[in-house]
């Protein structure tokens, strides 16, 4: 399984934000927005990005859209939503 963040952001602005918070995995950047609008986070008439959390499986298919997403408790929430769809947890 992999994972990672998704931003609008520069890689540069993405770098230092990972680099403040400690993250231990990779922020993707799309300053262009392409990809964002292509999963419909962002559009015109949303010039800011949505923080949703999509769950692609292997066949790169799209399985689950939380649409719903709390900072304080996306971990777990995200933890919680794997197990739901049956994914493997993270090998340490």
């Amino acid at each position: 399984m992999a994972y990672f963040g998704a931003s609008v952001d520069t890689p540069e602005d993405n770098k230092k934000f990972a680099a403040e918070l400690g993250l231990d995995f990779p922020l993707l950047s799309d300053p262009g927005k392409q990809v964002a609008t292509a999963y419909g986070v962002t559009g015109a008439d949303r010039p800011l990005a949505r923080r949703w959390t999509f769950y692609i499986g292997k066949d790169g298919k799209v399985l689950h859209v939380e649409t719903k997403v709390s900072p304080a408790t996306a971990g777990a929430d995200v933890a919680a939503k794997l197990a739901e769809l049956g994914l493997a947890k993270k090998k340490q």
